[in-house]
Parts: structure tokens; C-alpha cells; sequence
């Protein structure tokens, strides 16, 4: 009989999701019993269930006289019982740099500034950045949060950040986008454990760059340093972005019909998703030298593709908006799990395979797995980074905008089943 391991690795080549949760739940039982028995080897009993104190009501009101007043250290003191005197360094002991901090901020606001129009109130800095919205008849706001994934850890391996600090924004544009809405403002939030002046300030620079190219204003963010929280080259990333449109210009989908065409706009590479996958298969956390090699067709190394930019469909997409019906931003979950999201209950996306050219960092990915087809479609872009719908009439203005976006399938009659399709 195979063990839980195998089975499991048996039912994801078979792409049978049964018989990966059979597997799962096998593996759980198996390591509840194993602990069990090592409790019980050891003699531990089990925790005693938990006791839920209740206060009684005191008979009489409480005064001030009841809750004596600490005595207060000296003027100057600054001891505590028990504890050593505090100094200016104690924080910067404990792993937070406040000079490193103040430092960091004056130079995000002299970054910050760069992306400021007349919209922007006040120079940033303080507790809250401010906007001034004008010239809209019945504007709607249109709101997005993200980030960039474990690409996080191939760019911390390559010490390359500039990419990732442009993709946060990036990626949070293109969510946008797919409502019709037009950038307005920006925010972001880094937290890291160890101080690092470089990462933060060319994270910054990549961030201002996102937003200068699609005219968008970073106006705030928080950036924490939290000590014994990530290990020592960890951090984590989170982009906020707010846009407006018309309320009469919001692309809402509801008009999507049998025989629109579906247009893709080709991807860069795996832009934000699948990185999980991705550093399984080459095991680049145990071995980061795989990220320098060049694999196959690859055109850079394994790094370099991996790191490639999120590409950014703003500046081109939004000149076509009046005769796109619906747009789908391909990112986690893949063509079949994107989608959806953009089609009415009574159609389904019917997607010719080969239509399209997949980049090869993607072929590469499923034979090195190996992977399953079906799974790499659930998990990468494969190669399409966003999906419009349109009338056929309309193709070509797309087209014309946009060179390389090409006819990938049709809008057809949903038969009861998925809404994605693929054929041959």
C-alpha cells in the first residue's frame, strides 16, 4: 500500500481533486494519531478544558481612593522596578532603527513629491494624505488592495527589488482597470524585521515609477519594522490604490453576448501569481543557484524571467474603453478562475488553445514538475495577461491600440457547465 505521501503525489498527477482530499485527510489522521502517541509515550495528559472566570458584583461602588497612585520616579529618572534604566539606544537594541526611520521618511516624501499633481493637498507626511476629486458629473470610486506574492522571496534571493516595488502598483492598476476606472491615488505598506536602507529605497523608487507612469499620485503608506517577526531577508508587501469613473462609463459586463470576441493582451511571464509553484518545482529556496541558471528556451536566466514586470494594460487599454465590454485581469486562479468574474450566469468563454503564443518559462514549468496542463491553467496566466470582450466589429480599434493583442476564442451559449472553455 503506498504511503500518504504517494498517494497524494499520485492524486495531483491524476489532477483528481477526490482523491487529493482523500490523501490530505489520510495525511492529517495520520499525524494527529502520530502525536498522540508521542503524548502518550511521554506521559502528558491532556489540557484541562478552559475555565471561564466570572467577576461578582462588588457590593460597593469603587472610588478613586481604592486605586492608590503609583509612586512616580524622580525628575529625570526614567527606572522601572525590576528593570534597567532606558536609554536613547534601548529601541535600536530591541531591533528598530528610529534614526533609520526618520531618515526613510524624508526621503519617500522628497519621492513621493515626484508623483504630485495639483490634486494632491498638502506636501504628505502627518497622519493622512489628502485628494482633491474634480471635475466629474456622477464619479465612483473604485477601489483595489494586493500584493505581489512569495515573488517577494525570488527577489530577495537576487536582491533585486526595483520590479516588485513597480509591480505593486502595477497589478492594483490593471484590478482597476477592469472597471473602466482611471488611477487616482496610491498607498503601500512594507514590514520587514532587519533594517535595510537599499531594499527600502529602491522598493520606493520602483513604486514611483508605477505611479508616474500611469499618472497616479503616491500620497501615503506605512512602513513597519517589527523585530523577530520575519527572518532576517523576509518582508512583506501590500498596495492600495483608489480610482474613479463615471458611474455611466463603468464597465459592468451585463452586456456581454454569444459571439463577442474574446481578445487577449499577452503577459510578460507569471507577473505576480504561481510563485509558489514556481520555487517548488526549481527548489530554489534550498537551492538559489538554480535561479542564475538558463534553462531550455529561456531567453535570461531563471531569475530574470521570474522577475520580469508585471506589464501594465492602463496606458494603452484605457484609450479603447468605450467599445470593450468587459475586461478580466488574468492573475490567481488562471483563465478558468478569472473569468467568470466578468460573464453573465448565461454564457461561457470559449478559448481555441494555440491561438495564442504561451511564453516558454511556462512549458518549462509544467515539464520540470511535472505539471498537469489543467493545473497550470488553474494556477499561471499562461501567457495572457488580460482578456477583453468585445463585438467583432471592434476587434480591430483594440488591435490598433494595442499590436499584439490577438483573437483568442469567442462568448457562446453556457450548456449548464463551466463557464470556461478550452478546444483545440
Amino acid at each position: 500500500m503506498p504511503t500518504a505521501k504517494e498517494q497524494l503525489q499520485s492524486a495531483i498527477r491524476s489532477n483528481d481533486p477526490r482523491e487529493i482530499n482523500r490523501a490530505l485527510d489520510r495525511i492529517r489522521e495520520e499525524k494527529r494519531a502520530a502525536q498522540g502517541e508521542a503524548a502518550a509515550s511521554k506521559g502528558i495528559p491532556l489540557p484541562p478544558p478552559p475555565v471561564c472566570a466570572t467577576i461578582a458584583p462588588s457590593a460597593e461602588p469603587e472610588t478613586a481612593a481604592d486605586f492608590p497612585r503609583p509612586a512616580l520616579p524622580a525628575q529625570g529618572q526614567r527606572k522601572f522596578p525590576g528593570a534597567a534604566i532606558l536609554t536613547g539606544d534601548t529601541y535600536q537594541a530591541s531591533g528598530v532603527h528610529l534614526d533609520g526611520m526618520e531618515q526613510l521618511k524624508a526621503r519617500i516624501k522628497a519621492f513621493a513629491s515626484m508623483t504630485h499633481g495639483s490634486e494632491v493637498i498638502g506636501s504628505g507626511g502627518g497622519f493622512a494624505g489628502m485628494f482633491e476629486l474634480t471635475g466629474y458629473r456622477r464619479p465612483v470610486l473604485v477601489a483595489s488592495a494586493d500584493g505581489v506574492g512569495t515573488k517577494l522571496k525570488i527577489a530577495a534571493q537576487l536582491g533585486h527589488y526595483e520590479s516588485i516595488g513597480q509591480d505593486l502598483v502595477t497589478l492594483n492598476v490593471n484590478d482597476i482597470l477592469t472597471k473602466g476606472a482611471k488611477p487616482l491615488f496610491f498607498l503601500d505598506y512594507v514590514a520587514f524585521s532587519d533594517w535595510d536602507e537599499q531594499r527600502m529605497e529602491t522598493l520606493l523608487r520602483g513604486m514611483v515609477w508605477g505611479c508616474r507612469e500611469v499618472g497616479c499620485a503616491l500620497i501615503g503608506g506605512e512602513t513597519a519594522q517589527l523585530p523577530g517577526l520575519y527572518a532576517a531577508a523576509d518582508f512583506d508587501l501590500a498596495g492600495f490604490l483608489v480610482g474613479v469613473a463615471e458611474r455611466d462609463e463603468l464597465l459592468e459586463s451585463g452586456g456581454i453576448a454569444p459571439g463577442d470576441c474574446l481578445v487577449g493582451i499577452p503577459s510578460n511571464g507569471l507577473h505576480t501569481n504561481g510563485f509558489s509553484l514556481a520555487r517548488r518545482v526549481f527548489n530554489t529556496d534550498a537551492d538559489p543557484a538554480a535561479l542564475f541558471r538558463r534553462y531550455g528556451d529561456l531567453q535570461h536566466s531563471l531569475g530574470e524571467e521570474l522577475l520580469a514586470r508585471h506589464r501594465c494594460y492602463y496606458p494603452q487599454l484605457q484609450p479603447t474603453l468605450g467599445v470593450i465590454k468587459g475586461l478580466a485581469h488574468i492573475t490567481g486562479g488562471g483563465l478558468p478562475g478569472k473569468m467568470p468574474a466578468i460573464l453573465p450566469d448565461t454564457v461561457a468563454a470559449s478559448f481555441q488553445t494555440g491561438s495564442w503564443s504561451v511564453p516558454p518559462i511556462f512549458t518549462l514549468i509544467q515539464a520540470e514538475g511535472p505539471v498537469a496542463l489543467a493545473e497550470m491553467y488553474r494556477v499561471f496566466n499562461m501567457g495572457l495577461g488580460m482578456v477583453a470582450v468585445c463585438r467583432e466589429p471592434d476587434v480591430d480599434r483594440i488591435q490598433a491600440a494595442i499590436p499584439d493583442a490577438v483573437v483568442v476564442g469567442q462568448i457562446v451559449e453556457r450548456a449548464g457547465g463551466e463557464q470556461v472553455i478550452f478546444h483545440s
